[in-house]
């Protein structure tokens, strides 16, 4: 009977840490965003650019060098894309289309990155500062290495080409005023 008493005891005393322990989802995703951090990607959790989305999905950024912006253009996968946007490739279509052509060089990479990416990746957005993928995470970390010099690869393509040339950042609450 004291035998009977003292797994019990320990029981609940395990338990509550038990349910402290990750689950596997939660042990690959924190795997997938170490592995994606180690290779320059910023990880973040924020409102994505769809409509109808609800709260926060994962973005990965990898960021242009300050002194040489990207260009303004954002892909979306058909499933969430409105039939009237301009199909870019078979699968996505142009929600903000670049203003200027891109150069083939980097157009090759945009297109072979699309043609490789994982169903849950909805979004390919790039702006001055980054070029971002908005995903629900659903490869591993080493398969995603791969996607990771892909995306490097297109970012260095983009660098340096954004849609005003000579353009420089706005500082908040300065006016200019040209003579």
């Amino acid at each position: 009977m004291e035998w009977l008493i003292i797994v019990l005891v320990l029981m609940f005393v395990i338990a509550p840490v038990m349910w402290l322990k990750p689950s596997p989802r939660q042990a690959r995703v924190s795997r997938l965003r170490t592995t994606a951090t180690q290779e320059g990607v910023t990880v973040k959790l924020a409102k994505p650019p769809l409509h109808e989305v609800r709260g926060t999905m994962p973005s990965y950024r990898w960021t242009y060098p300050p002194q040489r912006p990207g260009p303004r253009f954002m892909l979306v996968r058909n499933e969430k894309a409105s039939e009237a946007l301009k199909t870019f490739r078979p699968g996505w279509r142009w929600r903000i289309e670049p203003l200027r052509p891109l150069p083939a060089d980097a157009e090759d990479h945009l297109v072979m990155l699309l043609e490789r990416l994982p169903q849950d990746a909805l979004v390919l957005e790039s702006d001055r500062e980054a070029l971002t993928m908005w995903w629900y995470e659903s490869q591993q970390g080493e398969r995603f290495v791969a996607y990771a010099q892909s995306f490097a690869a297109l970012r260095d393509a983009l660098a340096g080409r954004p849609d005003r040339q000579g353009s420089a950042p706005v500082e908040s609450g300065s006016k200019s005023v040209k003579p």
